[in-house]
């Protein structure tokens, strides 16, 4: 009774003190959310970013605001006033404003500015990047602070966002569930030594106790299938896009230390084609996404790295990938009158010159090359008991300009046959050794 009492009382009282007006603040905008506005109306907006050019006129200030979000910058239009010391190009602000149409054919809008805060300064005189200026990457990779403004840079870490968006959303509406694998593990599944194993870079251990800091020799991983493998026996489909390590003692652009790697494992498939067709979807699906949705950033690369390359990349989208047999290829590598540095001879592996020349063959459309010589692969690829030409059910995936994008196979599923290659790649390691 009392605490209603009072609470009658307040609410008597509020009522006959007027209340503040509450103040709205201006929506915040990503410059590309600004620029795909189609129709502005004059609404209030704040835009945050890095100005990416400044020029002054008796009348009028123009800005060109970048916060990363898009390769194109937006206009900003202000009066002369709003000028201060401090605002420079490469200087971080932020602009209140209005949103309006631009009259100008090559902008739809532009931002009427209605206050202009430098939020951070930028002494024009020391600072690596310079207005209108294409630096090489060569100088860019000097100034990791600051690189990513560069158009090229940050065009490439866009595209690659979207990239990863792709896969995701390509497996997820697959029915793949992620699964994140081990980054340390005490795996090798190359199986070739070349990892990179971890211990303490300080690390005082008594003499009696184990050397390893896990007990166990430990590793960066070079690859999450033998997890995955695990869990597709109670998932059916997962996959897993995360960094991988290999230790390769090479610095060339096809050997790299670190990446990341998109890997999955199906249960219940007994055909190559099914493997493929998943490895197509998924590059068409993913290059689909980037081209559609960063338009802009693609054209960067036609014109500036890549020159000629739009109209290839356009077909491989609209042709269905060709399909040849490892025995096809060495066929036609074989009666061909090219001079490889490499001669091709069945049961070698396929070396860049062969599947460059192979692409070719097929009119510069992504080829699968399948059905590969028993001895080449690892043990647990199917093996496909057909008589003379010894194969296993495994597949390559071959893209112009890149040769191999990716690989699979069946798995071995047969213990006697396991048993088999396992004994028999122990024998070769024992003579080897």
């Amino acid at each position: 009774m009392f605490g209603a009492r009072c609470l009658r009382l307040v609410l008597r009282h509020c009522s006959s003190v007027p209340c503040p007006k509450r103040v709205v603040s201006p929506k915040v905008l990503r410059v590309e959310e600004a620029l795909e506005v189609k129709e502005p109306t004059g609404q209030d907006i704040k835009v945050q970013g890095w100005v990416r050019s400044i020029r002054s006129q008796k009348d009028v200030l123009f800005l060109h605001i970048n916060d990363g979000s898009s390769l194109e910058s937006l206009q900003v239009v202000a009066n002369p006033r709003l000028e201060t010391r401090e605002l420079t190009f490469g200087s971080s602000v932020e602009v209140q404003g209005k949103l309006t149409k631009s009259p100008h054919k090559r902008q739809n809008v532009e931002l009427a500015a209605e206050n202009i805060r430098v939020v951070g300064s930028c002494d024009v005189s020391t600072f690596p990047l310079k207005y209108k200026t294409h630096h090489p990457l060569d100088y860019l990779r000097q100034f990791p602070h600051v690189r990513c403004r560069s158009n090229v840079l940050s065009a490439l870490l866009r595209v690659r966002s979207e990239a990863t968006a792709a896969i995701h959303n390509f497996f997820k509406d697959q029915g793949y569930i992620h699964i994140h694998t081990p980054i340390i593990t005490s795996n090798d599944c190359e199986g070739a030594g070349e990892v990179f194993q971890v211990e303490p870079a300080k690390w005082e251990r008594k003499p009696e106790e184990n050397p390893h800091f896990f007990n166990i020799p430990a590793f960066l991983t070079v690859s999450g299938q033998l997890h995955l493998e695990v869990m597709a026996g109670a998932f059916s489909k997962v996959f897993t896009f995360g960094p991988t390590f290999r230790a390769d003692n090479s610095q060339s652009r096809k050997h790299l230390a670190e990446f990341y790697m998109v890997e999955a494992e199906l249960s219940f498939v007994e055909r190559l084609q099914d493997i493929m067709q998943v490895m197509e979807d998924l590059f068409k699906r993913v290059t689909e996404m980037v081209l559609s949705r960063c338009p802009h950033d693609v054209e960067l690369f036609h014109r500036r790295l890549a020159p000629g390359q739009e109209a290839k990349l356009e077909q491989m989208l609209k042709s269905p990938f060709v399909t040849m047999s490892y025995t096809e290829a060495i066929d036609i590598l074989k009666q061909t009158h090219q001079d490889f540095t490499y001669k091709p001879e069945w049961g070698q592996d396929l070396q860049s010159e062969h599947e460059k020349y192979l692409l070719q063959h097929c009119g510069e459309t992504p080829l699968f090359v399948f059905n590969y010589p028993y001895d080449l692969k690892p043990f647990y690829m199917r093996d496909n008991e057909d008589g003379v030409h010894h194969t296993v059910a495994a597949v390559d995936l071959l893209v112009p300009g890149i040769g191999e994008l990716c690989g699979g196979s069946i798995r071995e599923d047969r213990p006697d046959f396991l048993q088999s290659r396992l004994q028999r790649c122990c024998e070769t390691e024992a003579v080897i050794t």
